[in-house]
């Protein structure tokens, strides 16, 4: 935003007058981004990902869920 007005961040091809929906999102605030960036890689060497995958797969396996009850 500048001196009050939303611009584009690349030029748009439309006629004067065109209506357009505006959809406006505020991006992350510093601290947020800080607190993301101090978080990276704190489970690193907590969890072993071949066993974490394994179970994912034999937990979604149809032998192991229960017959369905009619």
């Amino acid at each position: 935003m500048t001196h009050g007005m939303l611009a584009p961040v690349e030029p748009r091809d439309l006629p004067d007058g065109s209506e357009v929906d505006v959809t406006v999102e505020a991006g992350p605030s510093e601290a947020n981004v800080a607190a993301f960036r101090s978080a990276a890689g704190a489970w690193r060497g907590t969890i072993d990902a071949e066993t974490l995958i394994r179970n994912v797969y034999e937990d979604r396996s149809l032998q192991n869920r229960p017959a369905p009850r009619l």
